[in-house]
């Protein structure tokens, strides 16, 4: 095989220009490899020998490609640094969050100024001495990636169970803390989850295995501190490969919840807390379509559930008799409210719905009177903070705009009082009165209005000059909300507009908004995100020869198929690990996510459905055009898209592309899915996106 040429010089050019004979990507063609699906059809992949990560060929290829990446962007460096000193000099680097109470304490993180990781602590209620739980920076030396999940407490808060990843692939090592003396105890569980939950023994703890393939979460195991790992006992196991596992504790600490879940049916098993060795009783047995989810309080267990309603409904059902024909009703399903989620305390019931693509908070009392909390922006995020708490009439929850910076609130659901605890504070001299936010709607090809939420500058005029950056995602139910980003001012500040289209495949109107972007309906996400652009760009919001567009994952299909279908309509794109080799990876069930999302993209062994995939995959539509901008980011060890998705997909895009515009492609060597791990590093990779961006805009 040919290596692929490495780059030791550093060649300046502009992003416009054609590149000069001596400044060519690496050549990543190979002999084609045939791929048959199970029924027959053949498609040809010359590119396919990327899957081989451990190969140093395959290593090397991805080096020069970032070295080719790193000259491309060269005349970028200085603005690269003025944006990243620019984004950390917002941020204040001795920080701490808003304690949240769980029983005897408080539970914080603070930071000390330059350091890239928290410290995580916690103080006695009524004393001001901290302990000091994890000193994470400390921890993190000498790891390129680290991650940490500071784990549950014990029963009686004196050992505290965490786990760590040190590459970024989602495979973690527990091990527990005695937080009374600081020793860390012998126990190590190796190559796991890292979901856990203790029983009321504090010696008992459960966690969950993933196959070391797949990464499948399918084993649930029992671990008793002071035994060898080895002895440990299977509690129980998922048979089924479209469904995975998890756990948690309810709120009341009377059950360990084993959770079955895949994208239509749910199911639960219960152990009591305080019997640990007992075998796991089912709740509700699972059938296709049945979504559920569910909490404890006192004798009854409440449910969230798909049951004869689409947007959700909540239930209610003894705590000894939890199969589907004893659930009553609640709250009833709505056809314009989709029930988000519950959170339970001793005398009130307080539920997250979305109406009208916004996030409601409502409250019920003891009374069974039902009021909402009231926000006052056209475009917000509102989300529940850590309750930990089930005996408090105090509720903790968040509050934020596109140009309102996160606020933290305790609100007394009695006295219907908010507190404002914190508002994350913005250096450089932000205020949040120069900045206008909107909600508006698009009207797609087929009729339906799509909401788009914006924020711009207030000396930004609204003539068709600006440019403007737009994001989207638009799978899995997951609505974006209009949240503050203290990184988008480096652009809104330059003159920018910064836009999120709320496109089908999210629940921003409900379970239809969901299903009319999934499946057989999945090109509606890519038509609503062009109908978007156009839309803003025939308002005056942007100027369109200067749209800009940007998605990750899920959302970085999105982006692919807007480049194949609508290559004229954007100057540049931007896709984050983006999910683009659709039918290949679908048909392959020995990777990460397949089996279980066969209902969110269809499976390919079904000739209707790989016919489907087929004619949207964005690896698989690479036209012969000029194909915008584009910069595409991966990470090595990435556990949901793969990292050779992204390269693939550059490779094939330069071999067709007719046009001179740059198409670059940057693997972090060192990370995963989330990026850098770090609160720094990882602005080294926005101040690259932005500059790509500014360039490419001409604000220089």
């Amino acid at each position: 095989m040919q290596r692929p040429r490495l780059f030791a010089a550093v060649i300046v050019l502009t992003l416009n220009s054609t590149l000069s004979a001596d400044l060519r990507p690496p050549d990543a063609r190979r002999i084609p490899h045939r791929i048959v699906a199970p029924h027959g059809h053949t498609r040809i992949d010359p590119y396919y020998w990327l899957k081989k990560r451990e190969n140093p060929e395959v290593i090397a290829y991805l080096e020069a490609e970032n070295a080719y990446t790193r000259a491309v962007l060269k005349e970028t460096d200085p603005l690269q640094k003025t944006l990243f000193e620019e984004i950390v000099g917002r941020i204040v680097q001795d920080d701490s969050t808003v304690p949240y109470r769980e029983k005897n304490y408080e539970y914080y993180r603070r930071y000390r100024k330059g350091d890239s990781y928290p410290l995580s602590c916690r103080r006695r209620l009524g004393t001001t001495r901290e302990e000091i739980m994890f000193d994470v920076p400390a921890m993190a030396g000498g790891h390129k990636f680290f991650s940490l999940h500071t784990g549950e407490r014990s029963s009686n808060e004196k050992i505290v169970a965490f786990s760590t990843d040190t590459r970024g692939r989602r495979i973690y090592n527990i091990q527990f803390k005695n937080l009374e003396t600081g020793e860390i105890l012998p126990d190590k569980i190796e190559k796991v989850t890292g979901n856990h939950a203790w029983a009321n023994d504090n010696r008992t703890i459960f966690y969950t295995r993933h196959d070391p393939e797949t990464l499948r979460a399918f084993q649930v195991y029992r671990h008793t501190l002071g035994t060898p790992a080895g002895d440990d006992v299977l509690v129980f196991e998922e048979k089924d490969q479209t469904f995975h596992c998890y756990l948690y504790k309810t709120k009341s600490e009377r059950f360990v919840v084993i959770g079955c879940s895949q994208t239509l049916s749910d199911e639960y098993l219960l152990i009591e807390a305080d019997r640990p060795g007992m075998d796991p009783r089912v709740f509700s047995p699972r059938r296709r379509n049945l979504e559920y989810s569910i909490d404890h309080r006192g004798d009854q267990f409440f449910v969230r559930t798909n049951k004869e309603a689409p947007n959700f409904r909540l239930m209610t059902t003894p705590a000894e008799k939890t199969a589907e024909e004893n659930w009553k009703e609640v709250i009833p399903a709505r056809k314009d409210v989709y029930l988000s989620s519950v959170e339970v305390f001793r005398d009130h019931l307080v539920v997250v719905e979305r109406r009208n693509a916004l996030t409601r908070i409502r409250i019920r009392d003891a009374k069974e009177e039902w009021h909402e909390i009231d926000f006052d922006e056209p475009a917000y995020l509102a989300s529940l903070g850590v309750n930990a708490e089930m005996n408090t009439g105090i509720l903790r929850f968040n509050f934020e705009s596109m140009r309102t910076p996160d606020r933290v609130f305790d609100y007394n659901m009695s006295t219907r009082r908010k507190t404002l605890l914190k508002e994350e504070k913005v250096l450089g001299g932000f205020d949040r009165n120069n900045y206008r936010t909107e909600r508006l709607d698009a009207t797609a090809r087929d009729g339906t209005k799509i909401p788009i939420s914006l924020v711009y500058h207030k000396r930004v005029k609204r003539d068709g000059s600006a440019p403007l950056y737009l994001y989207g995602y638009g799978s899995y139910g997951s609505s974006m909300s209009a949240g503050f980003r203290t990184t988008m001012l480096s652009l809104v500040d330059r003159g920018f507009v910064y836009a999120i289209a709320h496109v089908r495949g999210g629940q921003e109107h409900g379970r239809h908004w969901y299903e009319d972007g999934k499946l057989m309906k999945k090109k509606n996400t890519f038509t609503d995100f062009i109908d978007c652009a156009e839309h803003l760009a025939r308002k005056k919001y942007a100027d369109p020869g200067r749209l800009f567009a940007s998605g990750g994952s899920a959302g970085g299909l999105l982006i692919g198929a807007v480049a194949n279908m609508r290559p004229d309509l954007f100057r540049g794109l931007i896709a984050d690990v983006p999910f683009v080799d659709v039918v290949t990876t679908m048909l392959d069930d020995s990777i990460p996510l397949t089996t279980s999302e066969y209902d969110e993209w269809g499976n390919p062994a079904d000739e209707e459905a790989y016919r489907f995939m087929l004619s949207y995959s964005p690896y698989d539509n690479v036209a012969t055009v000029d194909y915008p901008a584009l910069l595409i980011l991966a990470g090595l060890h990435d556990s949901q898209v793969q990292y050779w998705e992204p390269a693939k997909w550059t490779a094939r895009l330069r071999h067709r592309s007719t046009g001179s515009n740059p198409i670059l492609l940057k693997t972090d060597m060192t990370s995963g899915h989330g990026g850098a791990s770090g609160r720094f590093d990882r602005y080294r990779d926005t101040a690259l996106e932005h500059a790509f961006l500014l360039n490419l805009a001409g604000l220089k």
